[in-house]
């Protein structure tokens, strides 16, 4: 799994279930995938049809039933339940349509709490949080609880809270679903930014635009992949087509 062309993340056989007997739910069903460092990977299909169930497995929030699942080279469905609190801590960065900030805390302790509970120094956690409200164009917010925040700067502060310790991969479920079109358009541009940076993307999403700017487009139905696409475009290329369009 390891080497310079080993995929940042693999899959093979993945598959989780809940409930037992008559009422067992397959949520995924069986799924392979191999995700490149740096690709942005779009996933699509019908609610209830595993997506995010996929994103959380692939970002060690839950545990598959059976399968192989590999992150940087290290196989994480076999982790420790401590092990695998450190890999999300230090590899993966989630976004939620909910945005899930800490309602008691300001923008910048709730981008500072992600430093904090990885070990870093109170300073450390000050300063990589204004450094990140900024690149998110909220420094003027970091005093601000969530409240005092419209729904698209909730979800820039969720976008800074998820690079606070610099992942290898941010997870997206459904990150504009709960915008207006002028947010949205914001977000956007910092997934074109993410991109262009490096980072790898996986993104939920019921939208086509969005998912048509991805370098791969999986959509999903019953908790397999049951088709599969390529973009002739980039990600940040299409997304900064959205911004200008939406701006």
């Amino acid at each position: 799994m390891s080497g310079p062309e080993a995929p940042l993340a693999r899959a093979r056989g993945l598959r989780k279930d809940y409930g037992a007997g008559a009422g067992l739910v397959r949520a995924v069903d069986g799924v392979d995938l191999d995700l490149a460092r740096g690709e942005a990977l779009a996933v699509m299909g019908p609610s209830g049809c595993g997506k995010s169930t996929l994103l959380h497995l692939l970002g060690g929030l839950d545990r598959p039933t059976s399968g192989e699942l590999w992150l940087s080279g290290r196989r994480i469905d076999r982790l420790s339940e401590r092990a695998l609190a450190v890999m999300r801590q230090k590899e993966v960065g989630f976004v939620f349509q909910a945005f899930h900030l800490m309602e008691e805390l300001t923008a910048q302790e709730n981008v500072e709490l992600p430093v904090l509970l990885a070990g870093g120094t109170s300073r450390f956690a000050r300063q990589r949080a204004r450094q990140l409200l900024d690149r998110v164009s909220l420094a003027d917010r970091a005093d601000h609880l969530p409240s005092a925040l419209s729904g698209g700067q909730r979800q820039r502060v969720a976008i800074a809270r998820a690079l606070a310790n610099e992942p290898t991969l941010v997870l997206a479920d459904e990150p504009t679903g709960n915008l207006d079109s002028e947010a949205a358009s914001e977000v956007l541009g910092l997934f074109q930014m993410l991109h262009r940076s490096g980072l790898t993307l996986v993104i939920v999403t019921h939208d086509a635009k969005i998912a048509a700017g991805a370098d791969r487009v999986v959509a999903m139905r019953d908790g397999s992949f049951v088709n599969e696409t390529r973009s002739s475009g980039s990600l940040m290329d299409h997304l900064g087509r959205l911004s200008t369009v939406r701006g």
